[in-house]
Parts: C-alpha cells; sequence; structure tokens
C-alpha cells in the first residue's frame, strides 16, 4: 500500500540522510514511494538544541538535508500547538508531542522509533 503522506520524527530523517541501517527496510520504501514526506520545523529547532549541547553533529544545515532529500517543511502552526498542549501526558518530550500533534491535525503517518509515540491516537509507521 502506497502512503500519502508522512511525517518524520528527527532521528528518521538523520537515519534517512545517513542511510543508516536503522532505518527498516518498510520505512525506507514508504518514504521513497510516499506522495508526501513532511519534517517538522520542530525537528529543525530539536536538532538545533542538540548541535548547541554537543549531542549531535551534521555534515551539513538540518535543512539542507530536508530540501535535497525532497521532504516538506511542515511549520508550527496554532492549531499544532493546541493539540500538543491539550494530548494526555505519555511523553514528556515537547518534540515529540508536537510531532504527534502536527501528524494528528495534518493526517499523517508519523514514521518513528519511539515506542512511546503509539500510545497516542496517531498513525506510527516503525522506523
Amino acid at each position: 500500500m502506497r502512503p500519502r503522506g508522512l511525517l518524520l520524527d528527527t532521528h528518521v530523517v538523520l537515519w534517512w540522510r545517513a542511510d543508516d541501517p536503522r532505518l527498516g527496510r518498510a520505512a525506507r520504501e514508504a518514504i521513497a514511494i510516499a506522495d508526501f514526506v513532511h519534517v517538522s520545523a520542530a525537528s529543525v529547532w530539536e536538532a538545533g538544541i542538540k548541535m548547541r549541547l554537543g549531542r549531535l553533529r551534521l555534515p551539513e544545515p538540518f535543512a539542507k538535508g530536508v530540501a535535497d532529500s525532497g521532504f516538506s517543511e511542515l511549520p508550527v502552526r496554532f492549531a499544532h500547538a493546541e493539540r500538543a498542549a491539550d494530548l494526555p501526558g505519555h511523553h514528556d518530550d515537547p518534540f515529540d508531542r508536537m510531532l504527534i500533534a502536527q501528524a494528528q491535525v495534518e493526517g499523517l503517518t508519523l514514521v518513528t522509533h519511539d515506542r512511546v509515540i503509539w500510545q497516542y491516537d496517531v498513525p506510527v509507521l516503525q522506523a
């Protein structure tokens, strides 16, 4: 089945760009054939914070990697922020909560390796 729209978790974008084997075959194939693949502005923010803290090094700017992959930027909108604020407290990570909210509001499947996200009412594809 061809996925219509995907939203990639931050680590999935990094794994895709690095051709990392942690990104499973099914997820890799779904990303390659999806009609739309989105990356949240929240992921750029998260990556930037991790870089500043010395926990992440990238060979190129995050946004350039997203554009070079042919993925679409998904801005954070008021509706996303409102939904994130209303989510149950299963997950404390504000970036993941925003991705969950964006996937719910936009009707996207979230591609992630984070199993805590599966506790939410959102379609998930295992990375």
